[in-house]
């Protein structure tokens, strides 16, 4: 079996063993809906100040778009570490080697990441016009891989599923909120929100237009945590790895 098809087949693995669960195909898809609206509505009853660039319903929903989608692929990036430490050890002797064992999850966190921004999307479009429906998608794909990758690097830390799941409901709901626009942050500190520059791509796209500073910010962005994420899974998985014990 070739590189190419031990991938495939890992990648498959992850997929059928989460379709396996209809829990987690439930929250999939209820999760986008039931956020976006939520979120929606809750903020008919928010002022509109004469900083917020759209109107307080639509800006909710956008924010509930980019949260669903990164915390749903943060907590997947999460449960691919967790998972990493207990198994590929042993797909290490069935002659995977470390390099396509991490390729293996980082494509199921970019495959998941694709999936949750198209379902988020789709839910978004039932309910506001979108100018730039692809722009908007990618959008929605960076924010969800960066999450992801944060996912990964927070399981490296914490290798426990619930300690770990809500370390990312703090993380994406105060990131989503400061990084959106609703408040008005006199500090440019809050650039270096990893959700600050995929807003200005999505907001931008909904309106019509692309942000293209901000897109290549994203990209750099994402560049750094690939980076820092692979050298995390070598020292997870390595002997002496610090989720062992």
């Amino acid at each position: 079996m070739g590189r190419a098809d031990r991938i495939s087949v890992g990648v498959g693995a992850a997929v059928r063993a989460f379709l396996r669960e209809p829990i987690q195909v439930a929250v999939l898809l209820a999760l986008p809906l039931v956020v976006i609206e939520g979120y929606g509505y809750a903020m008919t009853a928010f002022p509109e100040f004469p900083f917020m660039e759209m109107n307080a319903e639509t800006m909710g929903r956008l924010n509930g778009a980019i949260y669903a989608a990164a915390f749903l692929s943060g907590v997947m990036g999460l449960f691919q570490v967790i998972s990493a430490v207990q198994a590929d050890e042993r797909l290490q002797l069935c002659g995977y080697s470390r390099a396509e064992l991490f390729v293996t999850r980082l494509a199921t966190v970019l495959a998941a990441s694709l999936i949750v921004a198209a379902v988020s999307l789709a839910v978004l479009l039932w309910r506001v016009d979108v100018a730039l429906p692809a722009v908007a998608f990618l959008a929605l794909a960076a924010a969800a891989l960066v999450y992801g990758l944060l996912g990964m690097l927070v399981g490296a830390v914490l290798p426990r599923a619930l300690e770990g799941s809500l370390v990312l409901v703090f993380l994406v709901d105060a990131d989503d909120f400061l990084s959106s626009g609703m408040v008005e942050i006199d500090t440019r500190l809050v650039e270096l929100f990893p959700l600050y520059h995929p807003h200005q791509v999505f907001q931008s796209a909904v309106d019509g237009s692309i942000a293209t500073g901000d897109a290549l910010v994203t990209g750099a962005y994402i560049l750094c945590l690939l980076g820092v994420v692979a050298a995390v899974y070598v020292r997870v998985t390595g002997n002496g790895g610090v989720l062992r014990g």
